[in-house]
């Protein structure tokens, strides 16, 4: 056999998947030729497609050696260090590859998928143009570049990118997953629930689309095949059988250990791609002033904001540099200018890639690092993949563990974190003495309050507001609701209107368990001032479990409106315990839903018990520990101070409880 029919048969053998053949056959040809940078370059790519990255890498870097001009080898190089989780070096082979082959569309397709997972979001949507220009049809970088620009917040554009891949390739399973999540946000939600099916038919093995499937189902109040949906993904996470979504656990019936798995294994095979990079060296503040950094896609006018935005102001500016690191939209709203007054420095990060976020991080001196966001949407994972300052913590935006193990803390309380689920959390628990959550006492207590008439309530009988969003509306607490209604004659359920399919599933629910729909009254989106108002004329605010409500209810609170709750087994199921309990309401905490419902009923036919509640809200709004936003803040600034002092001592993290100063209880 001659040397150029061995290099077929081992691109023969390549090309047919039999790489162990292909293998053996360059093995030999290189002996016999030892300087054939192609076939050293083939040989790199079959030992790389049968999974051992590093000696695909020390070939490659041979193949380069004989070959430096062959383009191919730059480009499986960057491949494979990409696998590795070495990111810079990964996106320089990439770049020597697209020099060194300007008009070959996958160098440019692989060049954004490593911009892509570095979190240059707009450096990768220019590749994948760019290789749709050099190729027209060609459905990977269609769906890349959509998943670019959704990323980046052009779901229009991304919709037409991913329509574009499912044109090429109807049954590209990434691009109809990505055109379904488009859909849902353009609201176009009936599109998207079939889309979602499809993704699901086209992938059975990809779980992830198993669990956005459940969470559009949720969206829509969509209960037909509910049970066998939860039931799978439990199944998944109990017997390791895919990846599921950590925000997809919180709202159906799983256990803390189960939350735990699923993130951990999300972390393990979704977030961590960077290999951890050494932290350059701290730069002391001139003042000696801990600089601390807030991270999120949340500085606008979002929950998340709403709840924080006075605890950046409160900063003790003699003790503490506050930063704002933010990925989100800026929206002009007087809520974004309002945060970024509050920082002492504000850093637009949108597109800005992991490494030169890295670098302004350790530029800044930044001391502690505070993730906003956690799984929650429009969250960069990039960010999460590797440590960015001495000291790392996951506060207020995803009420669960985050599984990563350079996460060194989680901002609890003795309700959401009570110590014995120290186990359940990759991160070590910090328990602030009242409730985890900040409030703004500059939120707004509109004084016009609207009639029931203008809300189309009725003018008689107890209003029970339900205003939590409709994906954490389960089966279960629906029927309990509507049982209320039965026994409590009169009344209407007042529910928060997510979306028109939404409203019309619930009158269906209501009527097919014997309640007329028209005591469902749904209240449309409206201004945070008049949506508050609205709670002045509720009567009583029934929460969701397992997701309680969390900004929800410290609204209501705010408002004087009573909640009742019932305590769950997890950081999500046990939101509005803590805050009850901070609220000074823990009477309408419940063990259980059996319990709930007896204590709604009762409640509803005790207009001086519920005045009673009223009364002692509406008395302690500025001095209960929820709302006193200056006692929260000392708290947090010794949690963060306590972190500090370990890690310069030397030592490891370690779970620890913060408490009231002895003498003046703040």
């Amino acid at each position: 056999m001659t040397l150029n029919e061995a290099v077929r048969l081992a691109l023969e053998h390549f090309r047919a998947g039999r790489m162990a053949e292909a293998e053996g056959l360059c093995r030999a040809i290189l002996q016999a030729a030892p300087g054939t940078g192609e076939v050293a370059q083939l040989l790199g790519v079959t030992v790389m497609m049968q999974n051992r990255p590093q000696e695909a890498e020390t070939i490659l870097r041979q193949s380069i050696a004989m070959r430096p001009d062959l383009a191919d080898s730059h480009g499986n190089l960057g491949t494979v260090l990409q696998s590795l989780g070495r990111m810079g070096e990964s996106l320089a082979a990439h770049d020597r590859c697209v020099q060194l082959s300007p008009v070959t569309p996958e160098a440019y397709v692989n060049r954004g998928s490593a911009r892509l997972t570095l979190g240059d979001r707009n450096g990768a949507a220019t590749d994948f143009a760019r290789a749709l220009r050099l190729r027209p049809i060609d459905a990977l970088a269609a769906a890349n570049l959509g998943v670019a620009l959704r990323e980046s917040h052009r779901v229009a554009e991304a919709d037409r990118a991913l329509r574009r891949a499912l044109v090429v390739e109807p049954s590209h399973a990434e691009a109809m997953l990505g055109h379904a999540h488009t859909l849902r946000e353009l609201g176009r939600l009936t599109e998207a629930k079939t889309a979602y099916t499809r993704a699901v038919a086209l992938s059975p093995a990809k779980t992830e689309a198993l669990c956005y499937h459940l969470y559009l189902m949720q969206t829509l109040c969509d209960w037909d095949d509910y049970d066998r949906l939860c039931a799978r993904v439990a199944e998944i996470i109990d017997q390791d059988g895919g990846i599921v979504i950590p925000l997809a656990t919180l709202s159906i019936d799983t256990g803390p250990a189960q939350q735990d798995r699923s993130a951990r294994l999300f972390f393990d095979r979704v977030v961590k791609r960077a290999a951890p990079a050494p932290l350059q060296a701290r730069v002391p503040s001139p003042s000696g002033r801990l600089r601390i950094a807030y991270v999120s896609a949340d500085f606008h006018e979002h929950a998340t904001a709403f709840l924080a935005a006075e605890l950046f102001e409160l900063h003790d500016r003699e003790r503490f540099e506050v930063l704002a690191y933010s990925y989100g939209p800026d929206d002009g709203s007087a809520m974004r200018q309002r945060l970024v007054t509050a920082f002492d420095r504000f850093r637009d990060i949108r597109s800005v890639p992991l490494d030169a976020v890295a670098r302004c991080m350790a530029d800044d001196g930044v001391d502690i690092m505070i993730d906003l966001k956690g799984y929650t949407k429009q969250t960069r994972l990039d960010l999460l993949s590797r440590r960015l300052a001495p000291v790392e913590v996951s506060y207020l935006g995803y009420p669960g563990t985050i599984g990563c193990p350079h996460m060194d803390y989680v901002i609890g309380d003795r309700f959401v974190t009570p110590p014995e689920h120290q186990p359940f959390y990759a991160e070590r628990l910090v328990l602030l003495p009242d409730a985890y959550q900040i409030n703004d006492r500059r939120r707004p207590l509109p004084d016009d309050i609207p009639s029931r008439a203008d809300c189309g309530l009725p003018e008689d009988g107890v209003v029970f507001a339900a205003f939590n969003t409709a994906y954490k509306i389960s089966p279960t607490m629906f029927a309990l609701w509507m049982r209320i209604l039965k026994r409590v004659p009169g009344s209407v359920l007042w529910l928060f209107e997510a979306n028109p399919l939404a409203a019309g599933n619930l009158k269906a629910a209501a009527k097919a368990q014997g309640v007329d729909p028209v005591r469902l009254v749904f209240a449309p989106p409206r201004p945070l001032a008049d949506h508050i108002a609205r709670y002045r004329i509720a009567d009583l605010a029934l929460d969701t479990l397992p997701y309680t409500g969390h900004t929800t209810t410290s609204d209501a609170l705010w408002a004087g409106c009573p909640v009742v709750t019932c305590l769950g087994g997890t950081f999500a199921s046990r939101v509005a315990a803590s805050l009850l309990n901070a609220a000074g309401l823990p009477d309408t905490v419940t063990q259980s839903l059996a319990d709930y419902e007896e204590l709604a009923v009762a409640l509803a036919g005790d207009p001086a018990g519920r005045a009673g509640l009223r009364k002692r809200l509406e008395e302690g709004r500025m001095t209960a520990p929820l709302f006193d936003s200056r006692r929260f803040t000392r708290h947090l600034e010794k949690a963060y101070q306590g972190m500090w002092g370990l890690h310069a001592s030397g030592r490891p993290p370690q779970g620890f409880r913060v408490l009231p100063d002895p003498i003046t209880g703040t």
